[in-house]
């Protein structure tokens, strides 16, 4: 089935899939959530940043409804827009990546970090200059803009090799789409993709990958993208906040167990235009990891290496930050 016909496939047909795919995820699980209360709120305003790796967010949509959501909405936000949004209230929950939350969690943001979801997305593509992380000393690197979680993440890696990211490397700033263009055209050295920008890049032979972090260490160790939600929503709405993590992780345990099927359904929600990259992203990207890694210790790491350059002074971003209630007796219910 090519990538129209899949497009053809209507709102109905994909809800009705994906709450087949609900039901065959409770197979064998506890159903705890038959005897909860019932959610504090049916509205739940889930970030859709338009990038495939979040795709346990699209998918949850009809599991919500089968955890009491009558009402689950996306507010569309691009970049760092992703943290404002919850932090602002105009958002209640988000995928984000693990640097930018902590620098949000230290610039004082009332945001709370609930779990980790998978391990690195990101990935380092270079001109035949760049060889190394190293070697981006004196280059020009391009990011969407200063304080994305690319430059955030390209940062703290340049850190860790003993680069000064503020003074070693130029910056500059454009769209995703520019920047796979002038990596293209040599006019950038070396550009952080992440899904669906790899996927394309490799499959246009633009380019050739310095770290990959789903694979590479020490960035494979810990998780990239991480679940937070708005500090008053979750204090407000316990019962909620669980249900609706609860829909998030069944959704992800679909991403690495079935990433053909989960593909198709990214793509009849509207939130993918290309199935070869969408299931070529869910293959690669580690979903199948959040009941096992400790998403306190991502939060510590990116916090140091962050710290290193600068760009943060930790205060207390664990104590204060983070909430893991949920996620611990989502992990004893949900076992694999």
């Amino acid at each position: 089935m090519d990538d129209a016909a899949l497009n053809q496939v209507s709102r109905r047909e994909f809800l009705l899939g994906a709450s087949a795919l609900g039901a065959a995820a409770l197979v064998g699980c506890p159903r705890e959530a038959a005897a909860e209360q019932p959610p504090e709120t049916t509205r739940l305003r889930l970030v859709d940043d338009e990038t495939i790796c979040i795709a346990p967010m699209f998918l949850a949509e009809a599991l919500l409804r089968d955890e009491g959501f009558t009402d689950p909405q996306f507010v569309k936000v691009v970049g760092p827009g992703i943290y404002s949004a919850v932090a602002a209230g105009d958002a209640d929950l988000a995928m984000g990546y693990a640097g930018s939350i902590a620098a949000r969690l230290d610039a004082g943001d009332p945001l709370v970090v609930l779990a980790g979801i998978h391990l690195g997305c990101f990935e380092l593509f270079a001109t035949d200059q760049v060889r190394a992380i190293r070697d981006l000393k004196g280059k020009t690197v391009v990011v969407l803009s200063r304080g994305s979680a690319a430059h955030l993440f390209l940062s703290s890696m340049a850190a860790y090799v003993g680069l000064d990211p503020g003074k070693d490397i130029h910056w500059v700033e454009h769209s995703y789409v520019d920047s796979m263009r002038l990596l293209a055209q040599g006019r950038v050295d070396a550009f952080l993709a992440f899904p669906p920008n790899p996927q394309e890049l490799r499959a246009k032979r633009i380019g050739h990958v310095v770290v990959n972090t789903s694979t590479d260490s020490p960035w494979s160790e810990y998780y990239c993208c991480m679940l937070l939600g708005n500090r008053d929503f979750v204090r407000k709405h316990p019962v909620a906040t669980k249900r609706a993590m609860r829909a998030i992780f069944k959704a992800t345990d679909l991403c690495a167990q079935e990433p053909e099927r989960a593909a198709r359904l990214v793509l009849d929600s509207r939130h993918a235009s290309s199935y070869g990259y969408t299931v070529q992203t869910l293959k690669e990207v580690p979903y199948g990891v959040w009941r096992t890694y400790n998403p306190e210790t991502t939060l510590r790491f990116y916090a140091l290496r962050l710290h290193e350059v600068g760009m943060i002074t930790p205060q207390k971003l664990i104590d204060q930050g983070t909430d893991w209630r949920f996620l611990n007796e989502l992990r004893k219910e949900l076992k694999a």
